[in-house]
């Protein structure tokens, strides 16, 4: 099937051929012709699907295809709601980018950069605004933003802004929207809130699944290697040499932990950066620049990279810490194997992390290969020590940090649950 066949305009499906891409993917065939009729959509399938070109390239065509009903021209017509400034940012250049050939304009809103600018283009007018739920709450306080005339709201990462603690500015968004509009959600996870906040909002949804709920990416090989704590950081760092690594993202738990790994590697001759929500945004957009364009060969993250940083091609994928969440994992080596393409994922499992990865396996329904590095292992002393380790750091205030940097203040909050290269066909949107 090709995208001409899907009912999309000439002005988009030339769009799409100039990324290069030729076919669409299962969840851009399933959700597009049901958004072009105007059905609201639950859509949900393994994260690197392409689902920013599923609802981007049929948003575009009904907007340049109806009249707007506002009466305030300069009003937004539609409105995509992220959960991370980074996923804000990659769906803003794809709307961008695939609305070239349309006479419609778009503008990007999260917090961590200064307000005027992003004031002084709406003021211009957007038919489009991709925005993290803080900011775009900002605005609306200051009524630099008029939301009465939205015809199409989509929630992209429905779940991971509900893991983010962004419930109540979501309801809070909803409250200015007019009632009759069409609603798409998009989750790459489908839990229990997730169906409470669809039955909330979604009218007759058509549900669009392509794939076994909260599972990895099929191309994607995992595995893990077994290793006491303290020698987390010497086995990574002989992994990138022996192995030859030049682009490996590596997620760590704390922000703290992401600043002190990327200094370790640093000092082991491995160039390195962080990223994470304390970072400014500036530093955060030329850590990960540096990173694509190969000038540093790891980036050590927290799970805010972990959803919304679209890497094409990125061979591996290390977890340094496993998360607190199992359903973290899989965005996190969801990361690699993006569009079809083959990419490894490889997990650092401390003693005391052997319950993270029970939850890990359950929610898989699997077990991940195990392997072990000659010169490290486990042992009953390992286990000790990390048992240890692990109780003095409760003391401390340790934790995830899940969720800093999330464009505003639901981006600080941190989770709101302690525990909850074979090339392929190019296709649209390798989200």
């Amino acid at each position: 099937m090709s995208f001409s066949e899907l009912g999309l305009r000439a002005e988009l499906v030339e769009a799409v051929e100039a990324k290069g891409y030729t076919e669409p993917t299962l969840i851009q065939s399933k959700a597009i012709p049901a958004i072009l009729e105007g059905r609201d959509l639950i859509g949900g399938s393994q994260t690197g699907t392409g689902k920013t070109a599923a609802f981007t390239l049929p948003l575009l065509q009904r907007l340049a295809g109806s009249e707007s009903s506002n009466r305030n021209r300069r009003a937004p017509r539609a409105l995509v709601l992220t959960p991370t400034r980074e996923l804000a940012a990659q769906v803003g250049e794809s709307v961008a980018a695939y609305g070239s050939g349309l006479k419609l304009s778009s503008t990007i809103i999260f917090g961590g950069v200064g307000i005027n600018p992003q004031i002084d283009k709406l003021r211009r007018g957007v038919d489009i605004i991709v925005a993290t739920p803080g900011r775009l709450l900002d605005h609306a306080g200051q009524r630099t933003v008029d939301l009465s005339g939205i015809e199409i709201l989509v929630l992209d990462e429905a779940d991971r802004m509900l893991d983010m603690g962004f419930i109540h500015d979501i309801k809070r968004v909803l409250q200015l929207l007019p009632k009759k509009r069409q609603n798409l959600l998009f989750s790459a996870t489908y839990s229990n809130d997730i169906k409470t906040l669809s039955d909330t909002i979604l009218d007759n949804p058509v549900s669009v699944e392509v794939a076994r709920r909260n599972t990895a990416a099929e191309k994607v090989s995992q595995v893990i290697h077994p290793v006491a704590k303290s020698d987390k950081r010497t086995l990574l760092s002989q992994l990138i040499r022996d192995k030859d690594w030049d682009q490996v993202l590596v997620f760590t738990r704390t922000k703290h932990g992401a600043n002190r790994l990327s200094k370790q590697l640093e000092s082991d001759g491995i160039t390195s950066s962080a990223i994470h929500g304390n970072k400014s945004q500036s530093a955060r957009t030329k850590a990960l620049s540096d990173f694509k364009a190969g000038k540093i060969r790891v980036l050590a993250a927290t799970d805010v990279a972990s959803r919304g940083i679209d890497i094409s091609n990125l061979p591996h994928v290390v977890n340094f810490e496993l998360p607190n969440v199992p359903e973290d994992y899989v965005h996190r080596i969801g990361r690699t194997g993006r569009a079809g393409e083959e990419g490894s994922a490889y997990s650092l499992v401390s003693a005391d992390e052997r319950g993270l990865l029970k939850d890990i396996e359950r929610l898989l329904k699997r077990q991940i290969p195990v392997e072990n590095v000659e010169g490290f292992h486990q042992n009953e002393a390992d286990a000790a020590e990390d048992a240890r380790n692990t109780s003095r750091g409760r003391g401390r205030g340790g934790g995830g940090q899940r969720g800093g940097g999330g464009g505003g203040r639901g981006g600080q909050q941190g989770g709101n649950r302690n525990r909850s290269r074979q090339r392929s066909p190019r296709t649209a949107g390798s989200r």
